[in-house]
Order: C-alpha cells, then structure tokens, then sequence
C-alpha cells in the first residue's frame, strides 16, 4: 500500500509520489502513524534512513486538517529546531518537496546571512520555520517573530545539537511555545541527556527506534587501514585512484585540516572543495552545490558542516582522521549507504589514534582489523619506505639534532638564538610623567 496506508492528504500523497518515493522507510513505518494521530514522538534510527520525511508528513497532515487559518495569518504554526545550517536548508527542501501542492509557505532561519531578508520574509507572514538556536533567539529578542501559534514542534538531530552547547537555547525557545501542542524529537543516537530533554518537554511519548542505536547500517562496508599521520595524504589520493572514486566525502577533524587537505589534493590534480564553519554561508552552498552536481570529485568536511549533507550518490565516506567521539563515526559513515544503497566506509588509522579506534569498537560492539592498504607502501620524510615517520614540526627542531651539549655553561651565556649573530643592542632614552613632576630614564 506504500504512503496511502497512513490516511495522508491527497496534496501531501501527490507531493511524495512526485519525489518518486512509494515504499516508507522502517522509521518512517514506525513514526507517521502515531505522529498522524497526535502523540507525541521519540524517534531514533541510523543517519540515511529517512527520518526527516518521518516527522515532515505528519507536520504538513497537521496543517492541513489543523484549524481554519485565517485569511491574514502572519504567525507560524510549526517549528522545527536543528543544529546546522546545512541541516535547516535541507528540511526547508523536504517541506518543499513534500508540500509541493499545498498553500504553505516555509522559512530557513539560520546565521551567516543577512538577516535583514528573513525580516522581510517574516512580516510577510509564515507556516513552517526551520531554524537554529542562536539565529531564531535572535529574531525572539528583537520581537520579529512570534512563537505563540505554534501547534507542532520538531527537535531534529537532537543529539547534535546537545553536542554542540545548544541545550540552553533550545529550553529557552521551548519555553516560549504554547504548552499544548505535539512535539517530536528525532536522533541517531539516545544518550541519558536525550532521555532527560525529553522527559521535560515532551508528554507520554511513543518510542520508536529501527535498529541498535550505536551500530551503523548494515548495507555500509567498513574499511580500517593503518597510515603514518605523515602519508595520510599519500594514502589518500592513492585510494581515489586505486578504487576510481568519483564522489567521495573525506572527513577531517578540524577545519584547518580540512583546508589542508582539499588545498593538497588540488595540488594531485584531484578537484574538491572544503566545507566548515568557518566558510560564508554562501561558500557553503556553493560547496555543497558544486559536490552534487559533480564538479567537486571530493568534499572535505568537519563534523559540524556534515550534519546535513544529503547527497544521493555518495559511494565512499573516508575518515582522514579516527573521530574521537566514536558517535561521530557513526554519524560519518551513515552519508553514504543512505535509504538502503550500498556504500563504503574507510577509515585511516595513526598509532595515535588506537584508543579512538578502540572506543569505536565499544560503542558499536563490533570489532575490526586494522590492515595496511593494499599496495601502498608509505614513504618516510627521509625517503626511506616502510617505517615510521621521525616526529617533526615545522619551524622546529628535535633537541639535540642541531646543538651541541653545552652542559652548564649555558647557563652562564646570555639568553640569544643559536645559530645567529647576536645584534648590537641600541639604547634609547625614555621619558615619564606623572602628576608629581617628570623624569627622564
């Protein structure tokens, strides 16, 4: 029976037919039909498994057999909280989407853009706004929004978002909606601090959970190989070459590193684009935009800016570092293998980063071998093939390679840089006052 089993709106049926889906998701099995009926929803599945139209569907059904709306409303109706930018924009396009045959009209709220066109947006009146915490406490401050209508409210990626310090703000807007209203949170994961947000804002929920909450899904292929940190970018365009990858994410665990790595693997001839924080929002989309459509063989992302990425086509996910919370991983590798494609996961693993790699592996009560890739052999800074690389640091230099050992003598020697020639030191005279008279010095 597909979508028609859950009694939705003819609007709402031609807008997911539209979109080409006729079979719901497991989450989507469990979640529509008692979000349908009014309850509250807890909801919990791996990352690509079709939450987001989970808890969109049953938003837009509620509007649409809600009470009548008057013929000048200017006050939203439904909320939906989410910790990304990138993650906003993609509900807005799933409310879009789905939603496509109705009169709703839907905001993306979120920083990094000039706030002066969701003002405009805003007085012009809104069904559905999508938003980040900081962003929409700002338009609650400055009194351009009113939350006082708001019948349904949804906390996407709720895991995330207490990850990332947003807690606080998210019980400061929740505070400010209407008591009586139905109210879903959706996560990968389901932590103690989940349970207890939950405890506090939702009444009698229905749980509904697809699979275990810390394993990822099962049509991804897990890969662990082990690398010098120094030949990890070695390794990498290695492996784009050997396995022919044509969109892949490569995940980096700081935006720096991320830079770095894109910058390097342009430098291969490879084409990729850094995504982070750090990035304008417009720089973003265009990342993103230009990874959809092809131009960008690579996108080398942190953690935060991944939250979001709904890319169809991802065939390979690659840790460039081992991510130290090992929820993150899960998290990571679920970009590819979404709604039920096949998809890889490889991950590089330094020394430093065994304990990583053993978190991972209780976390996700899995165990898993660490191999050296195929084929590869890594190449010391010496140039000598097979061995550790020598700790170095730029601009630095290991004690002992380049000073003699001056034992005590060096403490009688005035302080100066070794190697260099000492400048001639030049006085100058200084003059000072203050209210009982001057000096010179």
């Amino acid at each position: 029976m597909g979508f028609t089993k859950f009694g939705l709106s003819d609007q709402i049926l031609q807008g997911v037919l539209a979109a080409g889906y006729a079979t719901p998701t497991p989450i989507q099995s469990l979640a529509i039909q008692p979000a349908l009926e009014g309850k509250d929803i807890i909801g919990c599945a791996q990352t690509g498994t079709g939450k987001t139209a989970a808890f969109v569907l049953p938003l837009l059904h509620r509007l649409v057999t809600g009470n009548p709306i008057p013929a000048h409303h200017k006050h939203p109706r439904a909320l939906v909280l989410t910790p990304t930018r990138e993650l906003a924009q993609q509900v807005q396009d799933a409310v879009s989407t789905y939603g496509r045959f109705l009169p709703f009209r839907a905001i993306a709220i979120y920083g990094g853009v000039n706030i002066e066109k969701q003002l405009k947006l805003l007085s012009r009146g809104i069904d559905i706004v999508i938003a980040t915490p900081g962003r929409l406490l700002d338009h609650m401050q400055r009194k351009t929004i009113d939350l006082t209508r708001i019948q349904v409210a949804v906390l996407d990626e709720a895991d995330r978002m207490l990850d990332m310090g947003f807690i606080d703000d998210v019980r400061k807007i929740i505070r400010a909606i209407p008591t009586e209203r139905q109210t879903m949170l959706f996560s990968a994961t389901i932590s103690a601090e989940i349970n207890m947000l939950a405890a506090n804002i939702l009444r009698n929920p229905q749980t509904v959970t697809v699979g275990r909450r810390s394993i990822p899904v099962e049509t991804i292929t897990q890969h662990f190989y082990s690398a010098f940190r120094e030949s990890k970018i070695e390794l990498l365009v290695h492996t784009l070459e050997a396995e022919k990858m044509e969109s892949v994410l490569v995940f980096s665990r700081t935006k720096h590193g991320a830079d770095k790595i894109s910058h390097r693997l342009g430098r291969k001839g490879i084409s990729s684009v850094a995504l982070h924080s750090n990035r304008t929002q417009g720089q973003r989309q265009r990342a993103l935009e230009g990874f959809k459509q092809g131009r960008f063989r690579v996108l080398v992302a942190t953690d935060i800016a991944a939250r979001g990425i709904d890319v169809d086509g991802i065939s390979h996910v690659i840790n460039y570092d081992v991510p130290h919370h090992a929820k993150d991983y899960v998290h990571r590798i679920g970009r590819t293998g979404r709604m039920g494609a096949a998809g890889d996961a490889i991950t590089f693993v330094a020394d430093d980063e065994r304990k990583h790699m053993n978190s991972i592996e209780k976390f996700t009560g899995q165990k898993f071998s660490v191999k050296p890739y195929p084929g590869f052999t890594p190449i010391r800074r010496d140039g000598a093939p097979g061995q550790a690389a020598t700790p170095h640091r730029e601009g630095f230099h290991t004690p002992g390679s380049n000073f003699r050992n001056q034992g005590d003598k060096r403490k009688k020697k005035p302080r100066f840089e070794y190697g260099r020639k000492r400048k001639p030191v030049t006085k100058f005279e200084s003059y000072s006052s203050d209210k009982s008279g001057s000096a010179w010095g």
